[in-house]
């Protein structure tokens, strides 16, 4: 298939809105006219208000602009529309818009010119993931045409409290389907609802998933920010690799209720924006904490510790290992991130060498015990989900196989669904011996590793390159993760750090994020360089189907699963 050259496409500043009307809106007003903590972060973000456009426009850039009347929700909700079937064809970062988006918009508009705010979002348009549910016009499918026409109890309770503050939900992001837990893709990104997804920086590049929609529509700018989900990697990776600030909360933080579950050890949904202080607003939106997090006193405002300064006298640990190709490590990408170190040494920050653990210790017994984990979990979860559903046919795991199988041409063309079907193989019991011992293995890596290495050596965070093997053990531990971006390489790839701590340390890794990204001032607009690579050559899965011929049955040993790939990147290993 010949390659298609888009090269470098012009982004329009036209949003129908004056630049007299923009550079009209002075700070004192639009602080007198803000509300809560959001008026204090004007001054240090006033992009929107002097461009003449709401491109790269922050959550308090855009609410400083619909307080003074220069905006409204609808005109900004109207321009991500615009800017969506602009761009969407090219970048497949959204599955399908919101039929009611402008109704909505219109509606916070009118509150808003009768003086009630709903909240920090009021007004404000949002994207999320195909895997939160949205009780309204559009569909929730994982990516999957197995869902489509399903109906969900109710929205997720995300999207609910994204509500309740004032969002306009815009639509669904695209993503890897079924958030990269079906089969063994040779990419990230793609579904059969939404096809590729693209790098808006490079084409060619791997978005990385399984948010790449989310991640990819927050970096071109398709909406005000995004919401996507991580069982390990699926936040961090795809912001890291499109320039975005991502955070993945502690597990129990934010709700899983009402989102298409891979594993609830894991599972949490999490902010991609453009800016830490929308990371920062996002999350105090979305927390609803449970099972871990509840009876744990946690912040109300996360903007309050959005002060420079925090990296001064600062420790800040280095695990080697996550530098090196054997753990994920690419050179481009690793010398950004050494930038992004530099930066940090010069804040004051003290860079220490800690030891986190090897993870491909025993034959890589930890990524396996990981996997084996998620595989059991899946099976009971997404029967507990799919039994909520109406209008479906779909309420276990075999009848999803038996979908795909089913529908294989649009389902199975590039890549199987082993991943299915070793989560069928087991027992389906949380109570297994060989679920519990892996999970208990896992859990004392994982939190042994990072809270040993904060302790022993005093750290405040422990960072590696974005793209790299070090997303699982934050993951598996159920700490927070954050991607904070850097830089470019000189081909025009994002890069950057990821920054976790232990159990809560949100407000730590949002000061030490928003100190860097103010001194380094790191953003940039995509480009879109490159070419969009030919499609992968056909898996010859559904010719043997047709064949009746058997296909390689997926296996476990003693009933413990094996893996060859990276759950974060879905790099191939190289220990």
């Amino acid at each position: 298939m010949e390659e298609k050259q888009f090269g470098n496409i012009p982004l329009s500043d036209n949003d129908g809105v004056s630049r007299r009307e923009f550079i009209g809106v002075t700070l004192a007003s639009s602080a007198a006219l803000l509300t809560g903590g959001l008026a204090s972060l004007v001054p240090r973000s006033t992009r929107a208000a002097t461009s003449g456009s709401f491109l790269e426009a922050s959550i308090p850039d855009l609410q400083a602009l619909m307080n003074s009347g220069a905006l409204t929700s609808a005109q900004l909700t109207s321009n991500y529309l615009d800017r969506i079937a602009s761009l969407n064809s090219l970048l497949h970062a959204v599955i399908e818009t919101n039929p009611d988006a402008l109704a909505i918009a219109k509606k916070r508009d009118t509150e808003r010119r009768a003086g009630h705010l709903r909240g920090p979002l009021h007004g404000i348009p949002v994207l999320v993931k195909d895997n939160l549910a949205t009780a309204d016009k559009m569909q929730t499918t994982a990516g999957s045409l197995a869902l489509v026409g399903s109906t969900v109890p109710s929205d997720s309770v995300v999207v609910r409290r994204l509500r309740a503050a004032g969002a306009v939900i815009l639509g669904k992001a695209n993503l890897s389907e079924w958030a990269n837990f079906r089969g063994n893709a040779p990419f990230n990104g793609w579904s059969a609802r939404g096809g590729f997804t693209r790098d808006p920086y490079l084409l060619s590049f791997d978005p990385c998933g399984s948010s790449s929609g989310s991640a990819v529509a927050a970096a071109a700018n398709l909406c005000a920010t995004a919401v996507g989900t991580e069982t390990d990697g699926s936040v961090v990776c795809p912001s890291g690799n499109n320039l975005n600030v991502g955070l993945k909360p502690t597990v129990g933080l934010v709700s899983q209720d009402g989102i298409i579950p891979i594993a609830h050890s894991q599972d949490t949904a999490g902010p991609i924006c453009r800016t830490v202080t929308d990371v920062a607003i996002m999350l105090g939106v979305m927390q609803s904490p449970f099972g871990p997090v509840s009876g744990h006193p946690v912040p109300s405002d996360y903007t309050q510790f959005l002060q420079r300064g925090a990296l001064k006298g600062a420790r800040i640990g280095i695990d080697s290992r996550y530098f090196s190709h054997a753990f994920g490590g690419e050179q481009d990408l690793v010398a950004v991130a050494n930038k992004g170190l530099d930066a940090m040494q010069s804040l004051g920050a003290t860079l220490v060498p800690t030891d986190t653990g090897n993870p491909f210790q025993n034959h890589s017994k930890f990524y396996n015990d990981e996997f084996t984990v998620l595989l059991f979990e899946f099976k009971v979860q997404i029967a507990q989900y799919l039994a909520g559903l109406s209008n479906t046919s779909m309420h276990t795991l075999a009848d999803l196989i038996a979908f795909d199988i089913a529908h294989c041409e649009e389902e199975m063309k590039y890549f199987g669904q082993e991943v299915f079907e070793m989560a069928q193989l087991t027992s389906g019991n949380l109570n297994d011996p060989v679920y519990l011992s892996a999970r208990r293995d896992n859990l004392i890596f994982a939190q042994g590793g990072i809270n040993g290495a904060l302790q022993r050596d005093n750290l405040d965070a422990i960072v590696a390159p974005t793209y790299s093997f070090a997303s699982s053990p934050a993951a598996v531990a159920g700490y927070p993760d954050m991607s904070i971006p850097v830089g470019l390489t000189p081909e025009g790839k994002p890069a950057g750090l990821w920054m976790y701590s232990g159990f809560l340390k949100e407000p730590k890794l949002l000061a030490l994020a928003y100190d860097l990204e103010q001194a380094i001032k790191p953003r940039t607009q995509p480009q879109f360089l490159g070419s969009v690579p030919p499609e992968p050559p056909d898996a010859g899965i559904c010719a043997t189907l047709a064949a009746a011929a058997p296909l390689p049955q997926a296996q476990l040993v003693n009933g413990r699963a094996q893996i060859s790939r990276h759950l974060g990147t879905g790099k191939a290993f190289n220990p």
